[in-house]
């Protein structure tokens, strides 16, 4: 029997733990495949101690392929049961909370006491409050009951699997492999009874998925955690689920491939490039683990494919936050080499975002998501890839236009797979920015602020085509950034209306910063005002325009020429309005230099 006390103990994260632990259990047990079939009797073996030793090793395979296919089932019955564990206990908090708020208290074994019934009732009063109090008291009684039925029935399913394993009643799946065991009849039935979604889109992605039964949910993540991993859509403990557990055979996957290349010996000049890339996505691998390592950490991207590994992580629930920040990086950005610094910025941002909603008073949740999803430009030694035309060069759009349209993707099956919309921000810096922008061009993404700085243009003629609500549309550059004034990727955003500014000089708020990487510098005035939208905070910001050399240069260029095409209208002399343009140029620039 099952107690309101035990709910409130169990724990899905240990569960997620367990889940975790036992799909490395069951790939070590598959990776035995080779040392099994090394066992097996060598050619021209005959005789009695050839067919006793043939049964001994036909039997220690089948025992094995039973194990593995108890190992995948009750995997699966951990995954559901995790699932809900994580909503029978929102349900709890959710009765517990309202309990609290109107004075009474759940007690261990279930019941209802009423702990701090309100005071000094006016006489005429007195009935309705009673009544009112009776109704509460009558529906938490009602909401405990269900909360323990539902908590009976995930035991028992548990149970159940665990029971089946324990008697040895679960048949492996057809095939003579220990992977062919893993895929049990009924899991496979369960996925297949599952289908696939009607359409690409986030929505209809998740339409599919709320459609399914636990069960058919688990039987999918265990079977095809791939496709769900990098599904935009699919809820994000669900993604994280898959993608940490694909982390193993991406790894054995891309060793194989490497050990294949190195045996032909010579290599061509493109095979020499992919074995050299395997080795960044090995180490892109161990980053991640250890970046998911540090803890509260999501994993919701994670893709081998093409030059680069690409990789989301999360710190926060992304399934749960009432504020979600989605933060793109630039140029020379990889998951090996960046990775890790821009998780630490990013937690430092949530807990700046944090520590204001609690000055403000608000008990609101915050995480924020650093998204490597694409490949960003590199740079070589030659500097080829700085001034090309090829698709790798910052130069180039092609990768901020291919990288905003999966990033696009990402931010709407974030609203999609929540029965809520979380406050959603798009963040971008430099070339990231510019992703960031061909992101939102395409609408349908549900980002409800945008933070644009260092950036060398967002690829839109206008801030109404980044399709996000008027006003909440930021830009910021610091003094001495470069690539702030290069407008490469439609007009520098310093001469785009619609977009307000957030500073980035010494304030009250923090430290003020110049140059192009230092944005995001704990205790400084950009990464407080990055923090205030991340959190909805729009009182909270420090407005300012901090105009570079270039910004100056450029409307100075533009003042000269409206001062002579004024003289020419008004008959006065040219050289008079130049001047007069030249003059307003000077003294701006002072300002800046």
């Amino acid at each position: 029997m099952v107690s309101y006390a035990d709910v409130r103990r169990w724990n899905a994260d240990r569960l997620d733990a367990v889940h975790s632990d036992l799909g490395k259990r069951r790939d070590e047990l598959i990776n035995l495949q080779d040392e099994l079939d090394g066992a097996r009797n060598p050619d021209g073996w005959t005789g009695e101690a050839a067919q006793r030793s043939a049964e001994q090793h036909r039997r220690l395979m089948e025992d094995m392929r039973s194990l593995v296919a108890e190992v995948a089932t009750v995997r699966a019955a951990v995954a559901t049961a995790a699932d809900d564990v994580t909503a029978l206990k929102r349900r709890v908090d959710t009765t517990d909370h309202e309990a609290h708020a109107h004075g009474f208290q759940i007690t261990e074994d279930g019941g209802v006491r009423d702990v701090a019934p309100p005071q000094n009732i006016p006489a005429d009063q007195l009935d309705q409050v009673k009544a009112e109090r009776t109704r509460v008291r009558d529906d938490l009684v009602a909401e405990i009951e269900k909360i323990l039925d539902q908590a009976e029935a995930i035991d028992a399913e548990l149970a159940k699997a665990l029971t089946a394993a324990d008697e040895d009643q679960i048949k492996p799946g057809e095939g003579t492999s220990l992977a062919d065991a893993a895929e049990t009849d009924e899991l496979e039935a369960l996925a297949a009874s599952a289908g696939k979604p009607a359409g690409t889109s986030p929505q209809a992605v998740s339409d599919w998925w709320t459609s399914l039964s636990d069960d058919q949910r688990a039987a999918v993540l265990e079977t095809t955690p791939k496709m769900l991993g990098n599904l935009d859509g699919i809820p994000a403990t669900i993604r994280d689920k898959a993608n940490r557990d694909r982390i193993s055979d991406e790894r054995t996957a891309l060793r194989a491939r490497k050990t294949e290349l190195a045996r032909k010996g010579e290599l061509s000049d493109s095979e020499q490039k992919e074995f050299d890339g395997l080795d960044a996505k090995l180490k892109s691998l161990d980053k991640v683990e250890e970046t998911l390592d540090k803890g509260d950490r999501q994993l919701l991207v994670l893709d081998s494919g093409g030059e680069r590994m690409k990789a989301a992580v999360a710190v926060g629930d992304v399934d749960s936050a009432d504020h979600v920040s989605v933060f793109t990086p630039g140029l020379t950005s990889t998951v090996d080499g960046s990775l890790s610094g821009y998780d630490n910025d990013m937690a430092k941002l949530v807990q700046d975002a944090r520590n204001q909603l609690a000055t403000e008073g608000e008990d609101e949740s915050v995480a924020a998501v650093t998204w490597i999803g694409y490949e960003a430009p590199q740079i070589d030694e030659s500097m080829a890839d700085v001034v090309g035309d090829e698709r790798d060069s910052v130069a180039s759009a092609q990768s901020a236009e291919e990288g905003g349209k999966k990033l696009n993707g990402f931010l709407g099956g974030i609203n999609a797979s929540r029965d809520e919309d979380p406050h959603l921000t798009a963040i971008g810096h430099s070339y990231g920015s510019t992703t960031t922008g061909y992101a939102l061009q395409q609408g349908g993404h549900g980002v409800d602020d945008a933070v644009l700085y260092g950036s060398p243009g967002s690829g839109a003629d206008s801030v109404k085509d980044l399709h996000v609500p008027e006003g909440h549309a930021y830009r910021m550059e610091a003094k001495w950034d470069p690539v702030a004034d290069l407008g490469r990727f439609g007009d520098d955003l310093t001469h785009q209306d619609g977009y307000r500014d957030l500073s980035t000089e010494d304030s009250r708020y923090g430290e003020g910063v110049t140059g192009h990487s230092d944005y995001l510098n704990e205790d400084t005035t950009s990464q407080h005002n990055v923090a205030a939208v991340a959190a909805g905070l729009p009182d909270n910001i420090q407005h300012g325009s901090d105009p570079g050399a270039g910004d100056v240069i450029s409307q100075g260029t533009k003042t000269v020429i409206d001062s002579a095409e004024t003289a020419v209208d008004t008959g006065e002399k040219v050289v008079d309005g130049v001047g007069d343009g030249i003059g307003w140029t000077i003294d701006k620039a002072k300002d800046v230099f």
